[in-house]
């Protein structure tokens, strides 16, 4: 290998790079900003596990004092954790990052980024970020949406944050060609909630179908935005609660004045604290259900 890429795998991907193994891609913004200490180690290591169980090899991303990491060893997993001068990049901010030898954790669009660039078609992640609730205003929409939209990669979520416009992040999705797809099911989840109220067209019932379309995206040649697959959570939040929570999180998010890319961490902090811990447990359900899948998905296209 030469020295000069731009980034380090780890062993076990250096490996797996070059025998052709499947490879699961894995955000860390879940383990440094997502998931409170000590459980986001704990979720990291056995998210890491499940996707060695299903047959891939696990790539959770990220960028360490300069050095953008493809997998992490067990002490860069700790540092990610536990470290507090851990940024959240997303794809804009990773060669400034780099260039001044600081350490982040990475966002969807970022973590895409970085794993397209390693060759990693397949990546599992909690929820999607998408259009905000006043974006008609504020312009706010996520980097997620146009970074997929120029990436060959296959992603694995729960939909997207049922804090987010849900009908317009769909429409964004649609202007982008983003594929969507539904597994086992043609509603289009919300995050915290199986069913988010709108309809998707698409439905797949195996990891085996979705390689088969990765593979017919490839020889079609609709393969230069990501296709999304939307994985519902088993246990869904019970969705009266859901509601009162969000709307009092939004209130409070207004009132605090609290705007851009720090509305998402506060909402999530208020479900956190007013759920009493139950978003939390769903929250680490989705990002395990998604990795089992993502590992699947990676075989089945090796197979395929």
């Amino acid at each position: 290998m030469s020295h000069r890429m731009p980034f380090t795998p780890s062993p076990e991907v250096a490996a797996a790079l070059a025998e052709g193994k499947p490879i699961v891609a894995l955000e860390s913004t879940i383990i440094s900003h997502g998931l409170p200490r000590p459980q986001n180690l704990e979720v990291a290591r056995e998210v890491e596990d499940i996707v060695r169980d299903h047959g891939a090899v696990p790539a959770t991303i990220a960028v360490i004092d300069g050095v953008v990491h493809i997998g992490l060893t067990d002490d860069q997993l700790k540092a990610i954790a536990n470290r507090d001068d851990i940024a959240k990049a997303s794809s804009r901010d990773l060669a400034i990052i780099s260039a001044s030898k600081k350490s982040a954790a990475t966002t969807v669009a970022a973590t895409a980024h970085l794993a397209a660039l390693a060759g990693i078609r397949v990546f599992a992640t909690g929820g999607l970020g998408g259009v905000h609730r006043d974006a008609n205003e504020t312009f706010d929409e996520s980097a997620d949406l146009t970074a997929l939209s120029q990436l060959d990669i296959t992603v694995v979520c729960a939909g997207v944050k049922s804090i987010l416009d849900v009908a317009a992040t769909l429409e964004r999705l649609e202007t982008l060609a983003i594929g969507v797809v539904g597994y086992k099911t043609t509603a289009f989840p919300g995050f915290y909630l199986t069913d988010s109220g709108f309809t998707i067209e698409h439905r797949v019932e195996s990891a085996t179908e979705i390689a088969q379309i990765i593979h017919s995206r490839e020889a079609l040649k609709t393969n230069k935005s990501a296709l999304v697959v939307a994985n519902p959570v088993k246990h869904e939040m019970d969705r009266k609660r859901h509601d009162a929570i969000l709307k009092s999180g939004l209130a409070g998010a207004r009132k605090a004045g609290i705007v851009g890319k720090a509305v998402t961490p506060f909402l999530l902090e208020h479900f956190h604290t007013a759920s009493e811990g139950e978003s939390l447990s769903v929250n680490i359900e989705i990002i395990k259900s998604n990795s089992a899948l993502a590992a699947d998905i990676a075989v089945a296209k090796q197979q395929h």
